[in-house]
């Protein structure tokens, strides 16, 4: 076992792991670390805790020190001096004439590097911009070119909601999202009410859709034939997923009729259990080849 916490260097950034050592560490402590982009002052997420050493990727690097006063200040010195390099290399690149959108700047906590985050259609050649900001820092000059679901999670927004974006609010990182999760929970295909902000598919897709897999597991399909409380059988027009109610159209005296009941009160074959039949299906299958390929030697 061994002992990490786990530290942000943004509001809603990664969380990456390090040694406490012996250092008295709380949640809510700034720190000094080193990490692959130099000496980095960040805050504590998670407090001292054990875990395994193979769930930890080696070497674990310790944390240099607690930050003082001292490093506090420099951390807000450096947070206005990215507001200033920031204007900087927006003039630069109307100087340069290049078609870029800048999103933001930041300062590594020993300066030893400053990074400028932007978004572009293509590809940009950037050298002669890298050289003119070097000369007005008088440091290491990193361009990076980052998509729109990252501008957007540095800007931050209102979504649909009302609510504040939940990647600039707690998403750490981007989950997977699919069209098929929009079509898994019954919602509008169209595109300008399931894309968020940024014009992706929205995160909060994600949220609710082991339940709906749940629920749907639970209800029979549009178009299947499912049999009413009375006896009478008739078809699937529609379901409720949420409220676990089933829209059937029934014959009654030649005429039709819809009716909408709980799906307890349904008989019909569950889903999940089709989907047993056919993994059945095709390990009788897989087995007969194998059987046949035996006879065969």
């Amino acid at each position: 076992m061994i002992t990490i916490i786990g530290v942000r260097f943004r509001n809603v950034g990664k969380v990456y792991y390090f040694s406490p050592r012996e250092l008295d560490i709380c949640v809510g402590d700034h720190v000094i670390v080193e990490t692959a982009r130099g000496v980095e002052y960040g805050f504590v997420v998670l407090g001292p805790k054990e875990v395994d050493d193979s769930k930890v990727i080696q070497p674990l690097k310790e944390v240099i020190r607690i930050a003082t006063p001292k490093d506090d200040a420099r951390e807000e010195s450096n947070r206005k001096k990215e507001k200033e390099a920031f204007e900087i290399c927006q003039k630069k690149i109307r100087a340069h004439n290049l078609e870029m959108k800048l999103i933001d700047a930041e300062y590594t906590f020993d300066n030893n590097k400053m990074l400028f985050y932007f978004t572009a259609d293509g590809r940009i050649d950037f050298r002669e911009l890298v050289k003119d900001l070097a000369a007005v820092f008088k440091t290491r000059i990193e361009l990076r070119q980052i998509g729109v679901r990252d501008e957007t999670k540095i800007l931050g927004g209102i979504g649909i909601c009302g609510r504040p974006l939940c990647c600039h609010t707690y998403l750490s990182e981007f989950a997977p999202v699919s069209i098929k999760m929009a079509k898994e929970q019954n919602l509008s295909l169209n595109p300008t009410k399931i894309s968020g902000v940024c014009g992706r598919l929205m995160c909060c897709l994600k949220n609710e859709q082991e339940t709906y897999e749940y629920l749907n597991r639970k209800l029979p399909g549009v178009g299947d034939i499912v049999t009413l409380p009375d006896g009478m059988k008739g078809e699937v027009s529609g379901v409720n997923v949420l409220r676990q109610l089933v829209k059937v159209l029934v014959d009654v005296n030649d005429e039709k009729e819809m009716r909408e009941c709980p799906v307890e009160e349904l008989k019909f074959k569950p889903k999940h259990k089709k989907e047993k039949g056919k993994e059945k299906k095709k390990d009788r299958n897989s087995s007969g080849e194998q059987a046949s390929s035996e006879e065969a030697k």
